[in-house]
């Protein structure tokens, strides 16, 4: 019986390895999927995804470059004209880094490669604490694209949209990587900077804390490490 095959949407970020590395667990041969949009950090993003697909030895390695979100707009993530935020990690508003619909783009993309490559399931890494302030990652988001999938591709095609941390902490896909022994050193998550690591963003905030709560020092360069295990 031929190995089953998986779609990892690998945005370079701690997140997506992890879900590479729970996929390879299940037995998944994997396929990686990295996207430069425009984004402030793509070239360190794009270092980290290359990096992740040697590191678990990914039957294929596709980068796409596609402006249209940043053309778009709309986004701190995108637009040279909106700051960063700060991190609120009690905030439940929508921020500034969120990039319209952004997540369809990417899963649409993703199900074009499963379908080309005969992939069984397309793996994404959002989070619990991703959908109380981006509306695509909530765990109704990713049941209805599951319904895209199946309705929108050849009637044999069978493709599962797999998000397994979507009831999960970052605290908990943490710990579940290093279970796995995920390179973390080789993930990026500040929405700021390439190098090093500002330490104040959202992203940057809940890896930090994530780290912190279990013990561990995070394997990245920071120009700040504040202690967020009391927020």
């Amino acid at each position: 019986m031929s190995e089953q095959r998986a779609v990892i949407l690998a945005s370079g970020g701690m997140d997506s390895a992890t879900a590479a590395a729970v996929a390879q667990d299940a037995g998944y041969e994997l396929y990686m999927l990295h996207t430069s949009y425009g984004q402030q950090t793509e070239s360190k993003e794009y270092e980290c995804a290359q990096a992740q697909a040697e590191a678990f030895d990914a039957a294929d390695f596709l980068h796409l470059t596609t402006d249209h979100l940043s053309k778009i707009g709309a986004s701190s993530l995108t637009d040279d004209e909106m700051d960063v935020e700060e991190a609120d990690l009690e905030s439940d508003e929508i921020p500034s880094s969120y990039v319209p619909f952004r997540n369809a783009n990417l899963l649409s993309m993703a199900t074009s490669y499963a379908e080309a490559n005969d992939c069984e399931a397309v793996f994404i890494g959002a989070h619990s604490e991703d959908f109380s302030g981006y509306p695509d990652c909530r765990p109704e988001f990713f049941e209805a694209f599951q319904q895209v999938v199946d309705v929108g591709t050849k009637p044999e095609t069978e493709i599962s949209v797999e998000a397994p941390f979507v009831e999960l902490s970052k605290t908990d896909i943490a710990e579940r990587g290093l279970e796995l022994d995920v390179p973390y050193e080789h993930t990026w998550s500040c929405y700021r900077e390439e190098a090093p690591a500002c330490g104040t963003c959202d992203a940057c905030a809940f890896r930090l804390q994530a780290f912190q709560n279990l013990g561990e020092r995070d394997p990245i360069e920071y120009a700040e490490r504040p202690d967020y295990t009391e927020l």
